[in-house]
């Protein structure tokens, strides 16, 4: 029945659209009836009502802001994990002894250390990089050792027979198979790119999405601060889009059937 309707219809692909235009009448309700405080739960007509409120171009410049931030610090995460992830693939004695290290890092909550990264990097842009870089390189990193570690070992055993260079092995073998957990590494971590970026502004920014969050809610203008956050959501599934659709243009055959 469900594939049927997806090939008839097309009901499938609206049914998140539609389970939230039907949320949303019943939210708008319940904070009527019950006389809810805006500081405490706003309407869905005071949070669109806030998005009037804020100019067009602060609301671009907030936005970019934060874009810039998670872009850039995505794009320094793929280029740091993947060589590392290649390095660790090469030798398991790195493995063994950066892996738990990595660990480590992963364990450590950002939060605690972006005030010290403010204070050794400064109040620039450098800090919020870095932060963001160090939420999103973890899953790639696992993602892309696993991938390379899951070659069949005859693939492996043939390459070494063949006296294949380590770079072809790693180039025309390994990252081939790979690609399907590196993308499902990427996907992730895009994600929390802007998790990252948000948290960055929190603790030092100007401008930015998770300033304004922060700004709002300091002034209790909620609404505004849910208008914001309804940004970071969209912006958040569009990057994770932006990657499935790379996927799928570039390396559809890593694609399950059904999202081909």
């Amino acid at each position: 029945m469900n594939a049927y309707l997806k090939m008839k219809y097309g009901v499938q692909p609206l049914l998140p659209a539609l389970c939230l235009l039907t949320l949303l009448p019943v939210w708008e309700v319940i904070c009527r009836v019950f006389e809810v405080p805006n500081f405490v739960l706003p309407a869905p007509s005071e949070i669109a009502q806030a998005f009037y409120d804020v100019e067009l171009m602060r609301w671009v410049e907030h936005a970019w802001a934060t874009l810039r931030v998670a872009l850039i610090g995505f794009a320094l995460s793929i280029v740091i994990s993947l060589p590392l992830a290649i390095i660790m693939v090469r030798s398991e004695f790195l493995r063994k002894t950066l892996y738990p290290l990595l660990v480590v890092v992963q364990s450590t909550p950002v939060v605690a250390i972006a005030p010290l990264l403010i204070v050794i990097l400064g109040s620039g842009e450098a800090p919020r990089l870095v932060i963001t870089c160090l939420i999103t390189f973890f899953p790639l990193v696992v993602a892309a050792t696993t991938g390379m570690l899951a070659t069949p070992p005859e693939l492996i055993e043939l390459s070494k027979s063949l006296r294949a260079p380590a770079v072809k092995e790693i180039w025309q073998i390994r990252l081939p198979y790979a690609i399907p957990h590196i993308f499902s590494g990427l996907k992730v971590a895009v994600t929390l790119a802007i998790i990252g970026a948000v948290i960055a502004e929190f603790v030092a920014a100007e401008k930015g999405l998770g300033y304004l969050v922060q700004f709002s809610t300091s002034y209790f203008k909620i609404p505004q601060a849910f208008a914001a956050l309804i940004v970071l959501s969209l912006m958040s599934l569009l990057l994770f889009k932006a990657v499935h659709w790379i996927q799928r243009f570039y390396f559809a055959w890593s694609l399950p059937k059904q999202d081909k």
